[in-house]
């Protein structure tokens, strides 16, 4: 017994151990097993995924030069390397991706454990609806370039109808495959799954390229025979719409022929948009690889798109696409001509001039409200989140460099001019316009979201739509309801906070304007090249590659913020 006390420790000397600090050198972890192991196990897992992200990304970065290379060579060297030989390589790469995805489709995805966790925020209904309708552009591009080439079989090769037909196989698989899989956690064959993502990734990226550049090349020719037409009076019209790559091949007087011409024209540029977007989503996939997602990363309620609570945003963005609409038709129709009016260039940098301050005011203001606000940042980890700041700040470049590019010119030339002067101020405003809307977007992606209070409108609106379908309703009962439901849309927008309502209002104005001023560049209105003011300052070639680098980065950046400012009008 007294053995045992005296090897009990006293209620002095337990308290004086609890309270003096814990000697941690004498405190050895490593030497259990548990933890040993489950720290060698930890640390194995994080460097064989950045071994597997090293690995893949290498061999996105060898395959997208090697694509580069072929492709600088055709412009340069188009004797040694031709564009079929381009297509040729571009049909291997689609290929394999194809072999990869459906191995994906059938094998990967459907292991046990394969798919544990599923990104929320990833794969967005706006992303992947972007991702169907430029591929059903770019499948109708497709059916038009295997159309047009079959007429003029006599005087193509067959790799020009090989090409467009993987083309629609990798396109519709590549789309089904993003619009089921956007949101994997894939969580087996990490490596593999890796390198298959990076070289779909880099096979659009080249896909991206090679279509700018044969854009590039195809609005240089039409300038160059719209020259022609100046100094021969109308001799190369019938060659305007001639693909680049039938520079020699004339197309018969078929109203087919031109129906294929015309459709391929305007369905180009969704091309390029959909290269980029499948980009963005594939990229999310490949950080999404091994991914474990806790809890309480997990929303509890996910948010809906509801048009209430916002008047003046809609109608001032309304009133922005009607007029933006009328001057680009008029903006095409004068500009389509032999010489092409001074006039309707005013025009068009006139309307920019006055909607871009109205925006970067409404940009500012949301700044501004935000930092007002008391809500808490959304600090967790969110690959999404993160490649759409990034997206936003590297597609904003285009713009911003195209404008800086002008601003240098018009000012060492003549400032004083009328013309001069607006392109001036147009590129200034935009570069302000950029930063500002770029500030207002970020800061609102890393807000929490806003949770309304009580439930009782969505009760009652439930309610009256099961009224809906239980009974006929008379004329009577019809205008009793539509009276409820104005009721109800004043009761909800008199009940948000100023705060919120303002920035509903802003974030839906501004998704009017980018639209707009996503429509009119996607379809042909380039007055950058086709003022001619730029281009006689910094030479034909040069201009040409500072516009076609700058242009399809400003169109997707404005079809990005799209994205944006719905997710920051959801929150709101």
């Amino acid at each position: 017994m007294a053995g045992k006390k005296a090897s009990r420790p006293c209620h002095h000397c337990k308290s004086r151990s609890a309270s003096a600090p814990a000697d941690t050198s004498k405190i050895h972890y490593e030497k259990f097993w548990l933890y040993r192991h489950c720290s060698s196990v930890q640390q194995r897992d994080r460097q064989a995924q950045r071994a597997g992200q090293l690995f893949s990304g290498l061999l996105a970065m060898n395959v997208v030069f090697l694509g580069s290379a072929f492709i600088s060579s055709m412009i340069f060297n188009n004797v040694a390397i031709t564009l079929a030989d381009v297509w040729i390589l571009l049909s291997i790469l689609k290929v394999l991706c194809l072999c990869w995805i459906l191995y994906y489709l059938l094998g990967t995805s459907r292991q046990p454990h394969a798919v544990l966790y599923r990104d929320s925020h990833a794969g967005a209904i706006w992303i992947r609806g972007s991702v169907l309708l430029f591929a059903s552009c770019s499948v109708l591009l497709n059916v038009f370039h295997i159309g047009y080439s079959t007429i003029l079989i006599h005087c193509k090769s067959r790799v020009e109808i090989l090409f467009p037909s993987i083309g629609i196989l990798f396109i519709c698989t590549q789309a089904y495959f993003l619009w089921h899989h956007s949101k994997d956690c894939i969580q087996v064959q990490h490596n593999f799954t890796r390198c298959g993502l990076m070289l779909t990734i880099a096979t659009n990226l080249l896909l991206w390229l090679l279509a700018v550049t044969n854009d590039t090349l195809h609005i240089e020719i039409e300038s160059q025979l719209r020259e022609v037409d100046r100094r021969f009076g109308g001799k190369a019209k019938t060659l305007l719409y001639i693909p680049i790559w039938t520079t020699l091949c004339t197309c018969p007087d078929m109203a087919i022929c031109k129906v294929f011409q015309k459709g391929y024209i305007l369905l180009y540029p969704f091309n390029t948009e959909y290269c980029l977007v499948c980009c963005s989503v594939l990229y999310v996939m490949w950080k999404n690889v091994g991914r474990r997602i806790s809890h309480h990363h997990v929303p509890h309620t996910k948010p809906k798109f509801k048009l209430q609570g916002v008047v003046f945003g809609p109608l001032l963005g309304t009133a922005a696409v009607i007029i933006g609409i009328c001057v680009f038709m008029m903006y095409q129709i004068q500009v389509t001509g032999l010489v092409p009016n001074r006039q309707v260039f005013v025009m068009y940098y006139s309307y920019y001039i006055v909607l871009l301050p109205l925006m970067s005011v409404g940009a500012v203001v949301g700044t501004v409200i935000h930092a007002l606000e008391k809500k808490e940042l959304d600090t967790l980890k969110n690959p999404t989140r993160s490649l759409d700041v990034i997206l936003l700040m590297g597609a904003a470049l285009g713009q911003i460099g195209m404008s800086y590019f002008s601003i240098v010119a018009l000012v060492a030339s003549d400032p004083r001019d009328l013309l001069n002067s607006l392109i001036l101020s147009y590129s200034v405003l935009l570069i302000f316009q950029n930063i500002t809307q770029n500030v207002f977007i970020i800061d609102g992606l890393h807000r929490q979201r806003f949770t309304p209070p009580g439930k009782e409108e969505d009760i009652r609106d439930k309610q009256s739509c099961e009224g809906y379908d239980q009974r006929r309703m008379s004329v009577l009962e019809l205008g009793q309801e539509i009276r409820k439901a104005s009721l109800s849309y004043i009761h909800s927008y008199s009940h948000l906070s100023w705060k919120r309502r303002v920035l509903r209002e802003i974030s839906f104005f501004l998704v009017l304007c980018n639209i707009i001023l996503w429509v009119m560049p996607t379809f042909g209105a380039h007055p950058a090249f086709e003022n001619g003011l730029e281009r006689s300052f910094y030479g034909y070639s040069t201009w040409f590659v500072i516009v076609n680098f700058g242009l399809p980065l400003g169109v997707f950046y404005r079809m990005h913020s799209v994205g944006g400012l719905l997710e920051v009008y959801v929150t709101a």
